[in-house]
């Protein structure tokens, strides 16, 4: 318990009194203000001082942790803005299933756009996408389609299918329209906000869509075996964000296991993917460098549901082992 004492007014001489071995003149700055704090912390009064520079420290602590966060991201933002303008002049998609899709500017939503714009971005997913061409799909739908990454991109590889993007943000949706029009799919892509199972059931949809589903979470409310069961006849791809919910993919994989064939594609860590990925744009790069450009920021190792009609899976999976003998990345 701490003293009640009340200091006399000689309050630093009094508590710096040495005994004549030991004369204050040989200590150090640190050591008399160590025997000080010692000894006024044993009093009400100097621990409630204490305390309060306890208190103060935390929160500058606070403070210079969020400036170096702000000062961390505008330097990165800088070096991002120079590789895009280093690799990447025209913001013309280089590789993957979206070749030569065109950005209006250096700029995604909710994602890097780096590896978009390289064609590194989730190709884990390009063998299946690869093989989903060989289907003559009559709509497209991407529910959270940010700034039309999928939802443009396939419109482009299926010039034929309606295509419905759903995203609740003004700016995902704004992005998205800019995109579609850049590229000559303005009247083909039509934008929405919130996509709920009654949304998705209004949908012409046609013989066979292909549903893609990003939407942070919502995917565990969106999915059950009801709308599994009208789903039937099309194929998904559903990102499962088990560090929202753990339970997410495993209950995904029961809601679709007697409509859909299930199969699962876990996502390739960054710092992997900066030894591995190969691309003659990054040959000049360090490993440091290709981690910047490759990185995805995931929070952690993500998996995707593959869920293809019961009619055609054997077919499809299939055609997927074909293209990932033949190393589609």
């Amino acid at each position: 318990m701490l003293s009640e004492n009340v200091e006399s007014p000689g309050l630093w001489p009094r508590y710096l009194r040495l005994n004549e071995s030991m004369p204050i003149r040989s200590m150090g700055i640190k050591a008399v203000l160590k025997l000080f704090v010692d000894r006024t912390a044993r009093t009400r009064l100097g621990w409630r001082f204490y305390r309060g520079c306890g208190r103060l420290s935390q929160y500058l602590a606070k403070v210079y942790g969020h400036a170096r966060f702000v000062r961390a991201t505008r330097d990165q933002d800088e070096k991002l803005a120079r590789l895009v303008k280093e690799l990447f002049p025209t913001l013309t998609v280089a590789h993957g299933p979206f070749q030569g899709m065109r950005y209006p500017a250096a700029e995604s939503f909710g994602s890097m756009i780096l590896p978009k714009l390289l064609g590194s971005y989730e190709s884990e997913l390009h063998p299946t996408l690869e093989a989903l061409l060989i289907n003559d799909y009559t709509a497209i739908v991407d529910i959270g389609c940010a700034e039309g990454y999928y939802a443009v991109g396939l419109g482009l590889r299926f010039p034929a299918a309606n295509v419905f993007a759903f995203d609740t943000s003004p700016k995902a949706r704004q992005m998205c329209a800019e995109m579609a029009a850049l590229n000559g799919l303005e009247s083909r892509v039509q934008i929405g906000n919130f996509c709920d199972a009654e949304a998705l059931k209004s949908l012409p949809l046609g013989e066979k869509a292909l549903i893609i589903s990003d939407c942070e979470g919502y995917e565990n409310v969106l999915f059950n075996r009801e709308l599994a069961a009208f789903l039937v006849q099309h194929d998904l791809i559903v990102e499962a964000h088990d560090f929202i919910d753990i339970e997410t993919s495993p209950n995904l994989r029961r809601v679709f296991a007697q409509s859909h064939k299930v199969e699962i594609i876990s996502s390739t860590d960054d710092i992997e993917k900066a030894h591995a990925y190969q691309f003659a744009e990054l040959d000049r790069y360090s490993t440091g460098e290709r981690f910047t450009i490759l990185g995805e920021r995931r929070p952690g190792i993500m998996k995707w549901l593959v869920l293809t009609a019961q009619t055609q899976g054997s077919t499809t999976a299939q055609q997927m082992a074909k293209a990932r003998g033949e190393g589609i990345a």
